[in-house]
């Protein structure tokens, strides 16, 4: 039989997250941010339960052409535009909007031979310094795709570096509304956190909200609050069975480098997974997990094929056990990925995108 790890993806956990984000939005229409094949979900998983919203948002033209193949005939815009000018070909063949950030990208547009021209969305450095014009540099920017032929319709767009944490989004807001002042054309701000933190705001909801973590089932801003609290539910499973139990006296050790040692005689387990499946190595003892659905730690370093759990709570725990890393268990109970991923001093964003291709996934 085949290792017994599993990713489980839950497609009405996506649609439940994508209805979520659409009643946050109020009348703003919806980008399912799919990048990163769907943070680790599988773009083809995922379509089906996400085909409900207003359009597709991702990175690259491989992602595109695999939404366009599954039947998609809307909207889908590539975050980051184009990265050579070939690609305004495939923009035109495809019918994909692009963001536009530099320079170089009106450069390609203005030499691109086309008889369709583009949806662009032009993109505005407020305060997250990494792709954009400066604010000086806008209106710029904006005059030159103007003027282009190649151009049809410019719509703006800008990212929040702080919206899940306590500076808040205010600061870039009001760069973007300085900047885009009186200029005609639709707009985008929000990204999950702004858009669960602000919600009810119309202004800030504009015309698309681009939600992407929280389509999946992740907090945009754990530990300040969890999934539950912004009624999202865990759209993946990762789970595995133990495939083997120790009994340690006190004063034993488990695993490589002997960094947990048994206080008092104990019972443990061993469940097959380890870092070579996604499931983060930094992870040391005390990282949550689920044993038969009972919360649990691990002990001990991860190997890159195993892990060590307590069983100290489930003594009915054997071979075959139920051991979920995270999501749900078949008692009902839920593993937050954003749980592990503090104990491991990461995020659940990290954790969701790392699973491994060893790793077998179930669409249920």
């Amino acid at each position: 039989m085949p290792r017994p790890i599993l990713a489980t993806i839950h497609a009405d956990a996506l649609h439940h997250n994508l209805d979520r984000m659409r009643r946050a939005a109020g009348d703003a229409r919806v980008w399912a941010v799919v990048k990163a094949n769907a943070y680790g979900h599988g773009i083809e998983r995922a379509f089906d339960a996400l085909r409900a919203a207003d359009g597709f948002a991702l990175l690259d033209i491989a992602e595109a052409e695999r939404v366009r193949a599954l039947g998609w005939r809307g909207p889908i815009l590539l975050l980051e535009g184009v990265f050579e000018a070939r690609d305004l070909e495939l923009c035109s063949r495809l019918s994909l909007w692009h963001a536009v950030h530099c320079d170089e990208q009106i450069d390609m547009l203005a030499a691109h031979k086309t008889q369709a021209p583009h949806r662009v969305f032009l993109k505005l450095n407020s305060g997250m310094n990494r792709l954009g014009f400066a604010p000086h540099r806008f209106r710029t920017a904006h005059a030159r795709l103007q003027a282009l032929p190649q151009v049809d319709e410019i719509s703006f767009m800008t990212h929040f570096s702080d919206a899940d944490g306590e500076r808040g989004i205010e600061h870039q807001r009001a760069v973007f509304e300085r900047a885009t002042a009186d200029l005609p054309g639709e707009r985008s701000l929000c990204n999950t956190a702004a858009l669960l933190r602000q919600g009810g705001d119309a202004v800030l909801a504009a015309d698309w909200v681009r939600p992407g973590i929280g389509l999946y089932g992740c907090a945009p801003d754990f530990p300040g609050h969890d999934a539950a609290h912004w009624q999202l539910q865990p759209a993946m499973t990762l789970s595995t069975r133990l495939i083997a139990v120790q009994l340690l006296a006190a004063g034993e050790s488990v695993g490589y480098g002997s960094s947990f040692v048994a206080e008092v005689p104990m019972r443990i387990g061993i469940a097959a997974c380890g870092y070579a499946d996604g499931y983060p190595r930094q992870a040391g003892t005390g990282t949550p997990v689920l044993v038969d659905g009972v919360r649990t730690r691990t002990l001990g370093r991860v190997s890159m094929d195993m892990l060590t759990v307590d069983l100290t709570h489930v003594p009915d725990a054997g071979p075959g056990a139920e051991v979920i890393l995270w999501g749900r268990a078949g008692n009902g109970a839920v593993l937050p990925v954003e749980q592990v991923a503090h104990a491991a001093g990461t995020i659940g964003y990290e954790l969701l995108c790392a699973v491994a291709p060893r790793v077998a996934v179930l669409a249920a």
